[in-house]
């Protein structure tokens, strides 16, 4: 009997994404993300990238990315919300009265006290966790289905916020809660760096601490030649997001109204720059605590575990009537930040404000890969599907589309969207 000795296992070559172990999704998504800035920047003969236009385009988007953070966890676990953009305008309308005649007439504060900006951000905070709380209750405990409850809120939300406003439009807000909009209130050159620097330290630390700790749980993991490289498109993309919202200069104009909080003398080759918005720097730190809710923490488990199965999750001893409360009282809490920042770039509370934010929610949770069946989603596709959603409203806007093409060419992504999704599950195996 001839001795036949085994030929040894051949390692299996690696492609170079998955060497690196970049999620093909993402690189699909943020692949849709560049097409599309780079064809509006052809159609608008370059003013599509200009650093003005980005910094508008963050601060646009910043609102719908809060909500869409949210929206995540509700379709996550086989909901849905159709009454963010309504309960938007409740908080907008709450706040806006709060500052302008509830504290100053009720409690004698004077329009500039520096309580009341707080006061009125607390407030708006409670209004959204109860509204969204009873909404999450009437579904987990009562069994109506999301779809309706949300629906009804839709009518009733929208139209309590006029109610409570007699259809006016309430304003001027403070001058502290101004600067959560956006433009009236960002962090300047210096300070722009210093976060900067901080978040890209912050980011390469996170990275090759999660690699220590696979190592050290005997997981395998990339080599090292591949962290660095995705640890340097990490800062790099970092760094430049910030070199670009600080090469936007402020006009000189706008400079000559108040030159003490620009630092110059005068208006004139002041080269004074915006930086980084306040309203920006909230949308990280929300994307930051959902993240870390979804990946490091018990409810976050219990999500996408329910999610996944909702029968094998309460079978298992998952609270899943509160968890809904909670995930729809989150939501609330989200819709009343994105109201901060949406009244305080208008300056005013106005009747449309929020008007089909419902729609434009939604469609940026799912555009980032967020599954309507259930059990697989994540807060940073969704802010890349926001990205996208908002870059091709402005893009369009800014070519001369109508606002009704607008709707179509926007409908039709997102169906396209989901489209790509289904054939992507189909044909890699994912449920």
């Amino acid at each position: 009997m001839s001795d036949q000795t085994a030929a040894p296992a051949q390692p299996q070559r690696r492609s170079f994404l998955s060497t690196l172990e970049v999620d093909t999704r993402l690189l699909g998504m943020i692949g849709a993300f560049v097409i599309v800035c780079l064809v509006f920047n052809v159609l608008t003969d370059g003013r599509f990238l200009t650093p003005r236009n980005i910094f508008n385009l963050s601060i646009q988007t910043v609102s719908v990315a809060i909500m869409a953070t949210g929206m995540v966890f509700v379709i996550v676990t086989r909901h849905i919300d159709l009454s963010v953009g309504a309960l938007l305008a409740t908080c907008t309308a709450v706040m806006a009265m709060t500052q302008t005649q509830i504290l100053p007439q009720m409690m004698g504060l004077e329009i500039g006290h520096p309580l009341i900006p707080w006061i009125t951000v607390l407030v708006g905070l409670l209004t959204g966790a109860l509204i969204g709380g009873f909404q999450g209750y009437l579904i987990g405990y009562q069994m109506i289905p999301a779809f309706i409850v949300t629906l009804g809120g839709l009518l009733i939300w929208r139209n309590v916020a006029w109610h409570m406003t007699d259809g006016q439009t309430i304003g001027p807000l403070n001058e502290t809660f101004l600067l959560f909009g956006g433009i009236n209130g960002t962090l300047g050159v210096f300070w722009s760096w210093i976060v900067g620097l901080a978040a890209a330290a912050a980011a390469a630390v996170g990275l090759l601490m999660a690699r220590r700790t696979k190592i050290s749980h005997g997981f395998p993991v990339k080599p090292m030649w591949a962290e660095v490289a995705v640890i340097g498109a990490v800062i790099a993309a970092i760094l430049g997001f910030v070199a670009v919202l600080n090469s936007y200069t402020v006009p000189d104009r706008v400079v000559a109204r108040d030159l003490a909080r620009w630092g110059c003398e005068t208006a004139e080759n002041c080269n004074a720059a915006y930086g980084i918005p306040y309203s920006v720097l909230l949308l990280i730190v929300v994307a930051v605590v959902m993240t870390v809710i979804a990946q490091r923490t018990r409810l976050g488990r219990y999500i996408f575990a329910t999610g996944g199965n909702p029968d094998a999750a309460e079978l298992s001893g998952i609270n899943t009537k509160m968890l809904t409360v909670k995930i729809f009282a989150m939501v609330g809490v989200l819709c009343a930040l994105g109201g901060i920042v949406a009244s305080a770039r208008l300056g005013y509370h106005t009747n449309d404000i929020g008007t089909l934010d419902e729609l434009r929610v939604i469609a940026a949770a799912v555009i980032g890969g967020t599954a309507l069946s259930g059990g697989v989603g994540t807060i940073y596709g969704a802010i890349i599907g926001a990205l996208i959603m908002q870059s091709l409203q402005s893009g369009m806007a800014m070519v001369g589309v109508d606002a009704p093409y607008q709707n179509i060419v926007v409908g039709f992504v997102l169906v396209l969207a989901v489209w790509i999704d289904i054939q992507y599950r189909k044909f890699s195996g994912a449920k």
